[in-house]
């Protein structure tokens, strides 16, 4: 059985290649009896697509290779605590268990800010663990927006001059 944190050091390769396209780091990786089925990385920018986050690329990757777009025990994981339309998707794909990183204190719907998978009232729950490999993902995060910031200070002080 692989463990919780070698697929999250996959889901963290796929944020990195979400960097290096200018996107905001975020990787998702979809696992089904112990095999990688699936990967993405967040893409809205790129793609135009407000819908192309990290989960939602790897959930449809997912589903073409299964040829269903239900995902009855499969796992995703994934580098930040998904957002609500995310969580969504993840229980009408009636995923098994959702494993994220970093938790979202702006968007987070695992927990953070509601847990959708709470919900009583709504008839698919998915496991959820949250905090796997947490200090890594919030760093690449942290990295992240920190250098958009130095970019966007030194384009500002060489435009002033």
């Amino acid at each position: 059985m692989v463990s919780d944190t070698a697929i999250m050091q996959l889901a963290l390769e796929q944020a990195r290649q979400a960097w290096d396209l200018g996107e905001v780091p975020v990787g998702a990786v979809v696992v089904k009896d112990g095999e990688v089925i699936a990967v993405g990385c967040n893409q809205p920018i790129g793609r135009h697509d407000p819908t192309a986050h990290a989960e939602i690329v790897a959930l449809r990757a997912a589903a073409e290779k299964l040829g269903n777009y239900r995902l009855p025990g499969c796992e995703l994981y994934v580098t930040l605590e998904p957002c609500v339309m995310c969580s969504g998707a993840m229980m009408h794909a009636r995923l098994a268990k959702v494993v994220f990183g970093a938790s979202d204190p702006k968007t987070g719907a695992c927990g953070s800010v509601l847990n959708l998978f709470e919900q009583e009232l709504l008839n698919h729950h998915t496991e959820i663990v949250g905090g796997v490999m947490a200090e890594e993902c919030g760093a690449m995060l942290k990295n992240f927006f920190a250098a958009r910031r130095a970019a966007a200070t030194a384009a500002r002080r060489a435009t002033a001059e």
